[in-house]
């Protein structure tokens, strides 16, 4: 079993953080990475949400501040909140949890990291820090999936904490660790990917922001832009934030049905 050979052969501090640090880059730029692709190529062009494309040089120097953030940004965290975490009583050793207890705690995960980063978001939106700090990650208004992690340092440890506070408090097995950040990873690489599928997640998930309702974000001006949470769209709803989006969303569905009117008559 794969999960035995990994907790034979290696110690807990190099699951915890070097297992997940290499876990995390491979999914992020598995992920991530075919969407510059995409861009470049013109193909599935009628998906994308804005008509603009990023230079290959723009490209290029998101991956290269990536690795760079990432090495010396994400890997020291993950080392040194190895002790919070075992503390808390994360373990890697068998038996691993029940589906309902990994189940119980992604959900959770979910709903408190969305309900953080909203605020934390909303915050990097006040003048002074947008001006300093947030807006290096707003250099991309035309999102592609990699931009999802391209941010200030700073940025990176502010909203990331939102990320890692839910398993922090709650100790859980490693694996169910590890699944949280790969569904984490998937959903914000999704969200900044630019690209809105027939089978994209918001199409089933009334609750769920995707590509299309954080694209909007990058749209507009820092002030005016909303739609400030990460996975979800009821935090907006509830305080008012997505009034625009939805006005937008509104416009464009009459266009079409005005469209589809005349093509009948």
């Amino acid at each position: 079993m794969f999960t035995e050979y990994l907790i034979t052969h290696f110690s807990d501090f190099q699951l915890a953080c070097l297992g997940s640090f290499f876990l995390h880059e491979g999914v992020f730029f598995l992920s991530g990475l075919p969407f510059i692709w995409l861009e470049r190529a013109g193909w599935m062009s009628h998906y994308k949400i804005q008509a603009k494309n990023n230079s290959p040089a723009a490209q290029e120097k998101c991956i290269v501040r990536l690795l760079l953030y990432h090495f010396g940004v994400n890997l020291p965290v993950m080392i040194f909140s190895y002790p919070v975490f075992t503390y808390m009583g994360m373990r890697s050793s068998l038996p691993l949890p029940s589906w309902n207890i990994v189940l119980t705690q992604i959900i959770f995960y979910f709903i408190l990291e969305d309900f953080i980063f909203y605020w934390g978001h909303r915050i990097l939106h006040t003048k002074w820090l947008y001006k300093h700090v947030h807006s290096v990650h707003h250099e991309y208004a035309t999102p592609f999936g990699l931009t999802s992690e391209y941010a200030h340092p700073a940025e990176i440890l502010f909203l990331g904490f939102a990320t890692i506070f839910g398993p922090a408090i709650t100790g859980p097995h490693l694996i169910t660790l590890w699944l949280w950040m790969v569904l984490r990873v998937l959903e914000t690489v999704e969200a900044h990917c630019g690209y809105h599928f027939p089978w994209s997640l918001s199409n089933f998930l009334p609750l769920y922001g995707g590509a299309d309702f954080h694209d909007y974000h990058h749209r507009l001006l820092y002030t005016k832009s909303g739609n400030y949470s990460s996975t979800f769209t009821y935090m907006d709803r509830i305080f008012g934030t997505d009034t625009g989006y939805r006005k937008l969303k509104a416009l464009k569905s009459t266009e079409i049905e005005d469209s589809s009117e005349l093509k009948n008559n």
